[in-house]
């Protein structure tokens, strides 16, 4: 009885449809591989045996190309959602439609460079720009990024004024005003999470000098948000 509960239990449904998407297994991917970064980083600087460096340092290394891997094709998704940001002029705010088409085509490049990568990275065949391609990644995925922290920055400047706006001492405001709340917690989130991304193409680029410690705390915060964010849509 004790293992049929177990193995019927609604959190292991949960869990089996969060693993089923491509999405959440590199999510959890990703939060080792960062973690992993951090950890090695820190034996190292406590002057800890090779021995107990290297496994965390080789999981840093396999993860970012089983990663690679995964992300295969994904720049198309992009493309698209890049085109239908663009179409889109009666749902969105002007600058945030804006800001949705600079983040969408930053994510499709920085994916186009990365894939073109995976060889080499991968020992398959060696590439001599390989270098320069993978730098070129770094650097669309980090104006990427710029496009939606200021999309975030934006948005919560105008839940501010809707929030100004609203009449707190009946029915609908109050509705309005939890549902400014909730939005106002989702972008405040995914901010957090995009800053924290931001160190890792700004150091790679050497726009931020910054060590693998802290480059590999903040893609762990940043990954444990998306894992959390993905377990909520797998529900």
């Amino acid at each position: 009885m004790t293992a049929d509960a177990l193995v019927y239990h609604p959190t292991v449904a949960h869990y089996l449809r969060f693993v089923g998407t491509t999405v959440g297994r590199d999510k959890l991917l990703r939060t080792l591989q960062y973690f992993s970064r951090f950890y090695a980083w820190y034996l190292f600087r406590t002057n800890s045996p090779t021995r107990l460096i290297a496994p965390f340092d080789a999981i840093k290394k396999q993860f970012a190309l089983t990663r690679k891997a995964l992300r295969l094709g994904k720049n198309v998704e992009h493309f698209k959602a890049a085109a239908a940001a663009m179409d889109d002029t009666k749902s969105r705010d002007e600058f945030l439609r804006y800001c949705a088409v600079g983040r969408q085509l930053g994510y499709a490049m920085y994916l186009s460079f990365d894939m073109a990568t995976y060889l080499d990275a991968a020992g398959i065949w060696k590439l001599e720009t390989a270098k320069r391609l993978q730098k070129e990644a770094y650097r669309a995925w980090f104006v990427g990024l710029l496009f939606n922290t200021m999309a975030g920055v934006y948005t919560l400047w105008g839940l501010r004024q809707r929030e100004q706006e609203v009449n707190k001492t009946d029915g609908e405001g109050v509705v309005e005003s939890k549902k400014i709340q909730r939005e106002r917690n989702a972008t405040n989130l995914q901010l957090i999470s995009d800053v924290c991304d931001l160190t890792i193409p700004g150091s790679a680029l050497g726009y931020a000098n910054l060590d693998d410690g802290i480059v590999g705390l903040a893609g762990t915060m940043s990954s444990l948000i998306s894992v959390w964010a993905t377990w909520k849509k797998t529900a």
